[in-house]
C-alpha cells in the first residue's frame, strides 16, 4: 500500500460499531437525522499514516530541533525520545545548564575519577573489560569513552532486546547511563540481519511510544500509525482494519470515563471479579460481630469462631429459639431485618458496592452483543423487503438507524458505571446518578421499541430514538466535554 493511499484524516462519527458495507453509509448521520445535533465531536481529530510516513515525523522533529541548537542528529533524537518529544523543554534546559541537561537526558556521562595508569595502557592495548581479552585493533565506545569490543557490545544489544529496550540500550559500564545512538547500533549488527530488523521495530515502537502524538493502531496484524492532537480520550477509528479505540491510551473508547478511571476500574475487574463472585456465593456475615463465614459443612447450625454466637446459616436467626422457627426460616421475607444487619460489615458493603456496578456494565456488555445479533436480523428483513418490492431501501433505513444508534447509547451508558463507581458522594455525584438514571430509563425503551420495531409506528421509534440519543449528549456534555 502506498504512502498516499495509507495517509488519511478523520470522519464522521460511527458510532464505534459499523459494518463494512453499505449499511455504514447509513450510520455516519444516524444520530444527528433523528435526535439531537451533538455540541461536540466524540470523534477526535487524526490521520493514519505509514512507518514511512512516521519515520518523516520524527526527521522533521529532528531537523527542526537541530536548527534551534547546536547538536548532532543522532543525538537529536536521543534528546528527544528522552523528553517526549518537547522541542520548548529541550531548548530551554538546553540553554539553562547544557552539560547537566545532557547528562539528564543520557548523552553525556558523570565525571569519573581520572584513570590510573594501569587503566590506561590496558585501554591502549585494545583490552575490552567484559571479556578480559586484548589486543582488539578497534574498539567501539560512546560519547562516554567507554570501550568494548564488538562482540560483547553484539552480545548486550541482543540482551537489551531480548528484554524489550531498544530505544534506551545503555552503557555496559557500571553506573553509566548514557544511551547508545541507533546509527551506532545499527552498525553493529550489519552482519546480523535478523536482529537488526528485530532493533528497527523495537525502536520504532519505542519512538512512537514516546511521541504525544503518535499511537499504534490496536487492531490485529496492523501497521497503521494514528496521528492527533486531541488532549480528550477521544474515539479513532483505523481508516484500514476500521478498529475503534481511545486515542490517549488505546483502550476501547470509554467516554464518560477517564483513561486512568477505566485502567484501575479494569485492573479491579481483573482481580477482583473471581474473588467477589465467590465471596457473594461462599460467604454470609455474623449477625453479631459480623464477621465474614464460610460454610465448611452441610449442617446450617453455625458458630462464630470470632463471637462464639450461634446462628442459622439461612435465616441469621438465633439458634437458641431456632428450633420452633423452622417454619419462619423456610417462608420468603421481604427485607428480613437480621439479615439486612450483615450489611454493616465495611468489607461487605464495599463488595456490594463493586458488585452493583460491576454486574450493571457486563450486564451491558452482554446487552451490546445480543444487540449486534438484533442489527444482523433487521439488516436481513430490510434486504427481503426490498428484494420483495415492499418499499425502497431509504424506506426502510430508519429501522437500521435505530439500532445503530441504539447500540450507540447502550455503549455510552456501560461506561457509565465505572465513572459513577469512583465519583466521590455530592452534588456532582447526585446529578450524575440522575442523568445515568434518565438514559438508562431511555435506552431500555429505545431497545424494547427497536424489538418490535415491524409493530411500532416509525414516528413512535423515531421519537424514542431522539430522547435518547439527547440523554446521552446531555451526560456527555456535562460530564465528558
Amino acid at each position: 500500500m502506498d504512502d498516499e493511499d495509507m495517509s488519511c484524516t478523520s470522519g464522521e462519527d460511527y458510532g464505534g460499531y459499523g459494518d463494512e458495507d453499505y449499511y455504514n453509509e447509513a450510520d455516519v448521520d444516524a444520530a444527528d437525522d433523528v435526535a439531537v445535533t451533538p455540541t461536540h465531536s466524540e470523534e477526535a481529530d487524526y490521520e493514519c499514516l505509514s512507518v514511512n510516513q512516521v519515520e518523516r515525523v520524527f526527521i522533521d522533529g529532528v531537523n527542526s530541533l537541530v536548527s534551534r541548537i547546536q547538536i548532532n542528529e543522532k543525538y537529536a533524537r536521543i534528546l528527544l525520545e528522552a523528553n517526549q518529544w518537547d522541542a520548548d523543554k529541550i531548548v530551554t534546559g538546553y540553554r539553562k545548564d547544557r552539560t547537566e541537561f545532557m547528562r539528564k537526558s543520557h548523552i553525556e556521562s558523570k565525571p569519573e575519577p581520572k584513570r590510573t595508569l594501569s587503566a590506561t595502557t590496558s585501554m591502549l592495548k585494545g583490552y575490552c573489560s567484559v571479556c578480559a581479552m586484548d589486543g582488539y585493533p578497534t574498539l567501539p565506545h560512546l560519547s562516554c569513552g567507554h570501550c568494548f569490543c564488538e562482540h560483547c557490545w553484539r552480545g548486550h544489544i541482543e540482551s537489551r532486546l531480548s528484554e524489550g529496550v531498544a530505544a534506551r540500550i545503555e552503557c555496559m559500564e557500571s553506573e553509566c547511563e548514557v544511551y547508545a545512538p541507533s546509527e551506532f547500533v545499527l552498525l553493529l549488527l550489519k552482519s546480523l540481519p535478523a536482529l537488526k530488523v528485530k532493533y528497527e521495530r523495537f525502536l520504532l515502537r519505542d519512538m512512537v511510544n514516546s511521541h504525544p502524538q503518535l499511537k499504534f493502531c490496536v487492531g490485529n496484524d496492523c501497521e497503521v500509525i494514528i496521528r492527533s492532537t486531541e488532549p480528550k480520550p477521544k474515539r479513532v477509528t483505523c481508516q484500514c482494519c476500521h478498529t475503534s479505540f481511545c486515542v490517549k491510551c488505546g483502550a476501547d473508547y470509554h467516554a464518560p470515563t477517564s483513561c486512568e478511571t477505566i485502567r484501575q476500574w479494569m485492573t479491579k475487574c481483573a482481580d477482583d471479579s473471581e474473588t467477589a463472585n465467590y465471596i457473594s456465593a461462599h460467604t454470609k456475615d455474623c449477625p453479631q460481630c459480623h464477621s465474614c463465614i464460610e460454610k465448611a459443612g452441610g449442617c446450617n447450625h453455625i458458630q462464630c469462631t470470632r463471637c462464639k454466637h450461634h446462628f442459622c446459616w439461612m435465616c441469621f436467626g438465633d439458634w437458641k429459639s431456632h428450633g420452633s422457627e423452622y417454619y419462619e426460616c423456610s417462608r420468603y421475607k421481604e427485607n428480613p431485618s437480621v439479615a439486612a444487619e450483615a450489611n454493616h460489615v465495611k468489607a461487605r458493603r464495599a463488595l456490594e458496592k463493586y458488585l452493583h456496578y460491576f454486574e450493571r456494565f457486563e450486564n451491558h456488555s452482554k446487552s451490546l452483543k445480543m444487540e449486534e445479533e438484533l442489527r444482523d436480523k433487521i439488516r436481513k428483513k430490510i434486504d427481503d423487503k426490498v428484494n420483495e418490492h415492499n418499499g425502497t431501501w431509504i424506506d426502510w433505513q430508519y429501522l437500521h438507524k435505530s439500532v445503530s444508534l441504539l447500540t450507540k447509547c447502550r455503549y455510552t451508558l456501560q461506561y457509565t458505571y465505572p465513572f459513577a463507581y469512583y465519583l466521590g458522594a455530592g452534588p456532582r455525584k447526585n446529578l450524575f446518578e440522575y442523568q445515568q438514571a434518565q438514559l438508562e430509563k431511555e435506552v431500555e425503551e429505545l431497545a424494547w421499541a427497536v424489538e418490535r420495531a415491524e409493530v411500532t409506528a416509525r414516528g413512535a421509534l423515531e421519537a424514542h430514538m431522539h430522547r435518547a440519543e439527547h440523554k446521552r449528549q446531555v451526560l456527555l456534555h456535562d460530564f465528558f466535554f
